[in-house]
């Protein structure tokens, strides 16, 4: 199966936010559309994050996108919406030593995340499609099918409104 996985544009935001579930608008979403309509093959399924920076850029793309909520963002508990500088030191230093298991107060892990992504595609049954969801769920995947180890997770980065596509062996 062949997937394309966008990030969305880039949150409308001030910098230094966690924003992880944090229901935000997203910048420029009609020219990163386009840029995505061009190198996108015409006519596939489109499966969405219920977020609308997700949401909206997948109405823009396909008609009748898929919502499905195992697309969400990492819940970042109690970090939701704190600027990365006032969260508690400590936890950023236990998330560190635990990239895939620690899970924010009140929030999940990166593993709780890939699991429910993973859930996610082992559902789908076509051999193409466009998912748009986010740089977690993405990062998540992509280290399970390359069998990367957590430490290593934190490498895989992606740019808002990027594309990245992917052969998932069935």
């Amino acid at each position: 199966m062949k997937l394309y996985l966008v990030r969305h544009p880039k949150p409308e935001l001030e910098p230094g936010i966690c924003y992880g579930r944090h229901d935000c608008a997203a910048e420029n979403l009609v020219s990163a559309a386009g840029v995505l309509l061009a190198g996108l093959p015409h006519g596939l399924p489109v499966w969405t994050s219920p977020l609308i920076r997700c949401r909206a850029l997948a109405e823009c793309l396909h008609s009748h996108p898929v919502i499905d909520d195992r697309l969400v963002e990492m819940h970042f508990g109690d970090w939701e919406g704190q600027r990365w500088d006032d969260i508690p030191r400590a936890e950023l230093d236990a998330w560190a030593a635990d990239v895939a298991g620690y899970a924010p107060p009140g929030g999940e892990s990166p593993r709780e995340l890939q699991r429910r992504a993973l859930d996610f595609v082992a559902s789908l049954d076509v051999p193409e499609a466009v998912i748009i969801t986010h740089a977690g769920v993405i990062r998540t995947l992509l280290a399970h099918w390359r069998g990367l180890p957590p430490e290593r997770w934190t490498e895989l980065n992606f740019a808002y409104g990027s594309c990245t596509v992917v052969d998932v062996p069935r």
